[in-house]
């Protein structure tokens, strides 16, 4: 007979995540290239790579507080299954996609074709990233709720579930939203990663 998976410690898990989160989140700064010298004033070259800027300092700030939150939600664990290490595997395969997303949008933000799509797949990486996050939160709190550490109310967990599923709506309408301005679309993204960063609105 096929034995069950032995549950794995948390301790592996968050080490784990951790350092697909850190890869991500350095990668970002790849994408921040240093004008070359000589062509025009430093000023001035730093001035038009606002784009990059702007778009690294978004996905850093998203990419920290998913980090955040997910410590939050792995600590309430005693003990991951099977089905939460996979799920935590597919919420790392969407934060690790997460710099090319990036590099794309601050690539095309100022162009006059490719810019939608563009900002479309940057908004469409927070949501999918959002959805990963929001499905490993909802089957620990209420599916596995005999794994947590703490015991929770069940009011307390639908209320913990609530906050991690604010940012859902922003994203749904950001990415449609990069077909009239993707500058509207990164405004967005940059929105929900400030409400995040507010301690009433973390998945604690």
């Amino acid at each position: 007979m096929r034995r069950n998976p032995e549950p794995v410690s948390t301790n592996r898990l968050e080490a784990f995540s951790d350092g697909v989160i850190a890869v991500a989140i350095t990668l970002l700064v790849l994408n921040l290239a240093v004008p070359q010298p000589g062509r025009t004033q430093l000023s001035h070259a730093l001035a038009t790579k606002w784009p990059s800027y702007a778009a690294y300092v978004v996905s850093f700030a998203t990419i920290g507080i998913i980090w955040v939150n997910h410590h939050a939600m792995v600590s309430r664990l005693r003990e991951a299954d099977h089905v939460i290490l996979i799920l935590n595997l597919l919420l790392l395969m969407t934060i690790g996609v997460l710099p090319f997303a990036t590099s794309l949008m601050a690539a095309y933000l100022k162009q006059s074709s490719g810019e939608s799509l563009a900002a479309a797949i940057y908004a469409g990486a927070f949501l999918l990233m959002s959805i990963a996050f929001a499905t490993m939160n909802r089957h620990i709190l209420l599916t596995k709720a005999h794994l947590l550490a703490p015991e929770l109310s069940e009011s307390r967990r639908r209320q913990i579930l609530a906050r991690s599923l604010t940012g859902l709506v922003p994203y749904v309408i950001a990415t449609p939203l990069a077909l009239v301005s993707p500058y509207v679309t990164l405004a967005i993204c940059g929105a929900v990663a400030a409400f995040y960063a507010l301690p009433l609105a973390s998945g604690g």
